[in-house]
Order: structure tokens, then C-alpha cells, then sequence
């Protein structure tokens, strides 16, 4: 049978929607300045479905340094992999500054977060070695233990005991042989919002020999005293032996980076093939990346008010009766029940009818069923969007309830034609 034949017949869960909903649903165009408030289908609308946490994005002085290194440096350079020619004292001197942030000894640049921590899992494992993971854990992780050639666990979400039983089991595997154990979780799990039980799980190293590989993409920059992340939150920073963070959340750029102690960044340095076999991180990049950090260590009142408006809303939302889950960060999950054209139907009417722009969580990302809508507040959002929205929210769910929201998938493509 003819692959391309195969794959087109079978389009996947949310390819077999591309005909009704792409362009409104999935891969829906804001447009306009990244804030707040943006355009959708030429109306404005309260964007709640923009990963720009302390509102670096758009704020005048990092738009500036980034024109200024933009004009100094080009998009290009340097050219190569860092290995090979792309290294610079910028690049030196910003890891420097993220590892002392972290309070780790070293850090290393990744040009993309995604590919980057799924190549450090896979350069950090061998065959003799056993990963243990959150079964909730972000895609790219996933991905990253799909590439492991030995045994891998998923312990349940957040789940103690489960992960001690993985952890009995993958201690049995490695006895008498090379082999190691890697524990993988999250900072802030970023559907749910719930921070990783991560005291827990560095408590269980009195009992099982381990490492902590945390992804904090959601943390880092909204937890913690300086905003270290979900580490100096829970007051463990120290015992996490590989820290990762991504600049594609509170710095609003893209890029990320590891860090921890001098040796095993040096041996991922020169072993992770996703940095050694590709482009070094543009330097306007990271000129951007080391005025944002400049920022979050200097201007504590950007967290002050991203937490102002969290409060508000969360707490608004419960009042009025809806469910958000066990949220413990800045991630707002809105959970209901429903059908996927409900759950289209309800977006539809958000979007056209109450200005309220977020994005829509549905089957197989979580169960049949289900309806998540995810919010994303920041440091930009007024007081004034969080009543609108609330109002909004309070309304959709009734509307919800009483099934004004039963239709199908032929007569939502009609009506957003």
C-alpha cells in the first residue's frame, strides 16, 4: 500500500477536523500587537491564549534591544553549530547568567525547546538504563523517552506510591548491571497547572539511587521568590539534578536551556545531537534572552502583577462555580463536559459573541467527553478583562448546562463560512 495513501486516509484525531475547523478551531491567525487585547476575524478580543507571562513580549525596552541587536548582528549570524562555528562570548556569558539564576554550576543553550529536551533524554540514557516519567508529562518528553532503547515506566500524574512502585521495579532492571535511573517530571504540569510533587520525589532518593531531570517551561520566571521556578517554590532547588527551562513562556522568544552541575553539562554539551547538528541560537536571540532575564531578576513587580491578576481570576472562577482543577500556578484550566461540537459550538459563541479568545482542550488530549479551556493570564491583562471574562465564563456555562450548545460539525462549518 502506497504510505502517503495510508496516512491521508487516516488524517489522525484532530486532522479528521481540518475541513470544519482549521482556520477558526485549530490554527486560528491573531493578528495585531501582541497583548491583551488582539484582533480575531477583525474584531478585537480578550486574548487569554498567549504564553507571555510577565508581558516581555511587547514591553518597549525589549522590543528595542531586540531592533538594536537585530540591526547590529543580523538574523544570521553566527553561522554553524556552536560546536563547529557558532560560539560567541554572548552565548558564554548568557549560560553563565541562567545557571547562576538557577543556582547551578552550569548551563547550556538550546536552540529550540522541544527538540532540545528530547535530545537530552536521549543522550543522557543508554540501553542498561531505565527512565522513569509523569504520565502527564509534556509531548516533547514523551518523545524523547520513545527514543530510549531500554525499559521506561510512567508512574500516574502526581502519584506517589505509583512512582515508588516504578521505582522498585526499575531498581531490580539495573541491579548487577551498568544501568541508572532517570526520574522525569514537570515543574507545572501545563494543561492542568498542578506543580510536579517534586519534595516528594526528591524525598524518595533517601530510599532509591536516581537522578531528577525537571521541565519547568511553565515555572520558571512565575514560581519561586526570584522566579528560579517551581524548585525555589517548593525549596528543593538544589536536590533537581538537571533543570530545564524554555524562553518560549515568560520571556515571550523561543530558545531554552539546561542546567546543572559543570560535568553533566559538559558531557551534554558535547553528546546532544539536536545543538551539535544544527544552527546556534541566532545572536539577537540571545542578546533578547539576556535583557529578559535582566528584567525578571530587576523588575519583581512583572511577577507581582501576573500573580494580582491569577489571583483575581482563579478566584473568580471558583466563586461563580466552575471547576479548575488543582491548579497551584499561573496555568488556569476550565473543565466541563460536553461533546467536541459542543465543545466547538461553545469556542464559537466565546469568540463572536463574548470577545473572549482561549484556547480549546479536547479529545485525545484528555478524555472523551471532556472540555478544557485553558487561560493563560499575564502581567498585561486589566482587572476589566478578568470581570468580562468571568461574566462570560459564568454565562457559557449555563448555556452549557441547558444544551444550547447541541449542534453538529456540518452546521458549525456553515455558520463560521
Amino acid at each position: 500500500m502506497d504510505i502517503f495513501e495510508k496516512r491521508k486516509s487516516n488524517p489522525g484525531p484532530l486532522g479528521k477536523y481540518a475541513d470544519v475547523a482549521e482556520g477558526y478551531w485549530i490554527f486560528p491567525k491573531l493578528t495585531g500587537e501582541l497583548a491583551n487585547r488582539m484582533q480575531f476575524k477583525g474584531k478585537e478580543i480578550i486574548c487569554w491564549s498567549v504564553n507571555n507571562y510577565l508581558g516581555l513580549g511587547n514591553h518597549p525596552e525589549v522590543r528595542e534591544v531586540d531592533a538594536q541587536a537585530t540591526q547590529d548582528w543580523g538574523l544570521a549570524y553566527p553561522m554553524g553549530s556552536r560546536m563547529m562555528s557558532g560560539n560567541t562570548d554572548h552565548h558564554d556569558a548568557l549560560e553563565a547568567e541562567l545557571a547562576a539564576f538557577e543556582s547551578k554550576e552550569a548551563a547550556l543553550l538550546l536552540n529550540f525547546g522541544y527538540q532540545g529536551i528530547m535530545s537530552a533524554v536521549d543522550a543522557l540514557v543508554d540501553r542498561h538504563d531505565v527512565i522513569v516519567y509523569d504520565s502527564e508529562c509534556h509531548a516533547c518528553i514523551v518523545d524523547g523517552v520513545r527514543m530510549h532503547l531500554g525499559k521506561r515506566f510512567a508512574f500516574e500524574h502526581n502519584n506517589i506510591e505509583s512512582l515508588q512502585k516504578c521505582l522498585v521495579r526499575a531498581t531490580k532492571l539495573v541491579e548487577g548491571t551498568q544501568g541508572g535511573i532517570l526520574v522525569i517530571s514537570e515543574g507545572v504540569f501545563g494543561m492542568r497547572g498542578d506543580q510536579g510533587r517534586l519534595r516528594e520525589i526528591v524525598a524518595l532518593k533517601q530510599e532509591f539511587d536516581f537522578r531528577l531531570f525537571v521541565d519547568d517551561a511553565h515555572g520558571f520566571g512565575t514560581l519561586g521568590e526570584t522566579g528560579a521556578g517551581a524548585g525555589e517554590e517548593q525549596g528543593i532547588q538544589d536536590d533537581i539534578d538537571l533543570y530545564f527551562a524554555t524562553f518560549a513562556k515568560s520571556f515571550a522568544s523561543i530558545g531554552a536551556f539546561l542546567a546543572g552541575d559543570k560535568g553533566i553539562i559538559q558531557y551534554l554539551k558535547y553528546n546532544i545531537r539536536s545543538q551539535i547538528y544544527a544552527k546556534s541560537v541566532p545572536m539577537p536571540i540571545v542578546i533578547g534572552a539576556k535583557k529578559r532575564l535582566d528584567m525578571m531578576k530587576q523588575m519583581p513587580e512583572l511577577k507581582n502583577k501576573l500573580w494580582e491578576n491569577v489571583k483575581k481570576l482563579q478566584a473568580g472562577l471558583k466563586e461563580r462555580g466552575l471547576d479548575i482543577g488543582m491548579t497551584n500556578s499561573c496555568v488556569t484550566p476550565v473543565y466541563m463536559h460536553g461533546s467536541v461540537e459542543e465543545a466547538m459550538a461553545l469556542v464559537q459563541d466565546m469568540r463572536d459573541n463574548f470577545n473572549i479568545f482561549c484556547s480549546i482542550v479536547v479529545y485525545p488530549v484528555i478524555p472523551k467527553g471532556m472540555i478544557l479551556l485553558r487561560l493563560i493570564p499575564t502581567a498585561t491583562h486589566t482587572f476589566e478583562d478578568i470581570d468580562i471574562t468571568l461574566d462570560a465564563f459564568e454565562q457559557i456555562a449555563l448555556k452549557l448546562k441547558n444544551g444550547s450548545y447541541n449542534t453538529t460539525a456540518a452546521q458549525l462549518e456553515t455558520a463560521t463560512l
